[in-house]
């Protein structure tokens, strides 16, 4: 057999072991980042926090921020612990930006999976495809053997795809939670700051 067949082989062996690889790897990365956002926007009654600042009760709001542990009562902690209104939004801004980075970590791998991993698949199918076409050139193999190999080069491609859906589906998941947190978080502090 022909060395460029066997290094088609072994490329297409290569390819499925690389996307369940990457697989297992996004899977991970969903579950964990699952994890992360469920507890930081656990319901922790923030419109509680809302009613006490329209109250203006300011040391019941220290209490329910400093009793939480969600994004919304740090956030109200950061405020609260600004010794100035006019330093309210610059402590809020620093904060979001060093937690969102953290919050983010795993987004790009997501986004990175569900874009190439099609392609990775892909390059496994035409490997296997050149196979069975110098499988069908060397050895005069009949249409069948021939239709089977291209058939077993196709499994890359829907390996591929299984990679990429879930990846797509959990980055727009969890870009859109991540959205919606913050713009409470945003909600909060805005409140806050009018009723100084």
């Amino acid at each position: 057999m022909p060395t460029w067949i066997v290094v088609t082989q072994w490329g297409s062996k290569a390819v499925l072991i690389l996307l369940g690889i990457l697989s297992i790897w996004s899977v991970a990365i969903i579950l964990e980042r699952s994890k992360a956002l469920k507890a930081l926007a656990k319901k922790d009654g923030w419109d509680q926090a809302q009613k006490l600042i329209r109250d203006r009760d300011w040391p019941a709001l220290k209490a329910w921020a400093q009793g939480h542990s969600g994004l919304r009562a740090q956030t109200l902690k950061v405020s609260l612990e600004a010794a100035k209104p006019e330093q309210v939004e610059y402590a809020y801004l620093s904060f979001v930006q060093a937690e969102k980075a953290n919050l983010e970590s795993g987004f790009t791998t997501l986004a990175t999976l569900g874009s190439n991993a099609p392609f990775i698949g892909l390059f496994g199918t035409v490997l296997g495809v050149i196979q069975a076409f110098g499988a069908l050139a060397v050895q005069k193999a009949d249409t069948a053997a021939m239709m089977a190999g291209i058939s077993e080069s196709l499994v890359a491609t829907a390996v591929g795809l299984f990679v990429a859906i879930p990846a797509v589906v959990a980055y727009n998941v969890f870009s859109r939670q991540l959205k919606v947190l913050l713009g409470e978080c945003e909600s909060l502090k805005n409140l806050y700051l009018s009723k100084l």
